[in-house]
């Protein structure tokens, strides 16, 4: 197979920033690693954050004495003669002093943008609305599986440029809108938009915008994988994939070689490569619908790669699922109870909502809307919520858009929703925290959320 040819090598790292004046906006575990990765190579650079007290200033202070930082409000006469600006994912580049510097001339980069210029070996590429760590997650694990050397993090886990230090024979990105945003130069070997629903629209002033952020995956020569399910990533694939080779997967059965799909043999489902049989859905541990889509298209983007169908049937097997996504807790006078905090969007809970197998469900929704549509949450609602309780800021907007056809109260916390769910659900039922929305109204982030709601639901129902 011919895999996308890679223009950069880490010994002209330190070049591509040879005469520039260069400027780290925005601290926290990328800001830092982009930090490391620059003075490593000895260029000069600065450090702004607009906040006063940015996570991971303490070891900036202590590691890199001698780095300028500049903390709060950003002050444009600082960035007035910067030629770099090296962003985190986190702020967006329409901030007014990134544009002015943008519409002067300045490069606006991220640190995904350096590691494409300083790497040698193959990159898969994953992104998406939902499913994004799933997918890569697993495809790393069919990598190891296969007795190949693996390193995989980005918008997951170990930043980009702390990944180059490990020098693999293959690297697994998992990339966001905001950093494939100041992203040119990644030519992934095999890369893939899993699916693309509603999120961030605090950001981005359209869906269209979010998109094209996305599309940027597809740069380069490489293979892409289709989800041909989605209508949105089918039609970009088609206006992307000129003379470019491309797979697809999609939940029914596969017709051609570049097809990967579901088979029906003797009233059991497996999934299938074209006419091939690779291994029963009923042998995963990781369950439902959304889940058989990731499995597809991480077995897409093995095939892509040439990894050993041995390795991926194990990887497939052995895969137990990541924490708070779909997540069984416990199962309680026959009612399962389920973590699903990672559904910060719409389309991931859809995808929960649908996967997990019960009568009813009571679901728990509520927190940051990010500026999103809820409207696409009613009618599978109507269909399997026995009760939805609302909890946080944007509680009162999910309740005016289910409107009054499905049973719903507020909730004040976890512990109060956990009593009510209790009271509600009947045995054959589950319980389902998969909220839409993100968590920063009550908590530091979807994990202290999730694991708070296990924590109490093992003690209050105990």
């Amino acid at each position: 197979m011919q895999t996308a040819t890679h223009k950069h090598d880490s010994v002209n790292c330190p070049q591509i920033f040879a005469g520039k004046r260069v400027m780290v906006v925005g601290l926290g575990k990328t800001g830092l690693s982009v930090v490391r990765f620059l003075q490593q190579r000895g260029v000069q650079f600065a450090v702004a954050d607009s906040r006063v007290h940015p996570p991971g200033l303490k070891d900036m202070q202590e590691d890199f004495p001698d780095v300028p930082i500049f903390l709060g409000e950003f002050d444009p006469q600082v960035f007035a003669s910067i030629d770099t600006l090296v962003v985190s994912p986190g702020i967006a580049i329409s901030t007014p002093v990134i544009a002015a510097c943008a519409q002067r001339g300045a490069e606006i980069i991220g640190d995904v943008e350096i590691f494409a210029r300083c790497v040698q070996k193959p990159v898969i590429a994953i992104t998406g609305s939902n499913g994004k760590s799933t997918v890569t997650t697993l495809v790393a694990e069919m990598v190891r599986q296969s007795d190949r050397r693996v390193a995989a993090g980005a918008n997951l886990g170990i930043p980009a440029l702390d990944l180059l230090e490990q020098d693999p024979d293959i690297y697994v990105l998992e990339l966001s809108s905001f950093q494939l945003e100041t992203t040119h130069s990644l030519n992934a070997s095999a890369s893939t938009i899993l699916n693309l629903s509603e999120d961030h629209m605090d950001r981005y002033d359209t869906i269209k915008e979010y998109v094209a952020a996305k599309a940027k995956i597809f740069a380069g020569n490489g293979t892409i994988v289709s989800n041909d399910d989605d209508p949105l990533v089918s039609a970009l694939v088609k206006s992307q994939a000129k003379n470019r080779k491309v797979l697809h997967f999609k939940l029914a059965t596969p017709q051609s070689k570049t097809e990967f799909g579901i088979r029906r043999v003797a009233d059991q489902d497996w999934l299938a490569h074209a006419d091939e049989e690779i291994l029963p859905v009923a042998a995963m541990q990781i369950k439902g619908q959304h889940n058989v889509a990731n499995a597809l298209a991480a077995l897409a983007l093995g095939v892509a790669m040439e990894l050993p169908l041995h390795a991926m049937q194990n990887a497939l097997q052995q895969f137990p699922g990541l924490p708070h996504r779909s997540q069984w807790i416990l199962e309680k006078d026959g009612v399962n109870w389920y973590n699903d905090s990672k559904g910060t969007n719409v389309g991931a809970s859809l995808a929960a909502i649908a996967g997990i197998p019960a009568n009813k469900l009571i679901v728990i929704l509520g927190g940051l809307g990010k500026e999103q549509d809820f409207t696409p949450l009613r009618a599978p609602l109507q269909q399997r919520a026995r009760h939805v309780l609302l909890i946080g800021k944007d509680a009162p907007l999910i309740a005016k858009t289910l409107g009054d056809t499905i049973p719903q109260s507020f909730v004040q916390d976890l512990d109060e929703a956990i009593h009510q769910a209790r009271q509600l659900a009947q045995s054959g039922d589950a319980v389902l925290l998969s909220p839409a929305c993100a968590s920063f109204d009550m908590f530091s982030g979807y994990e202290q959320r999730g694991e708070i709601f296990m924590q109490r639901v093992k003690v209050l129902l105990a």
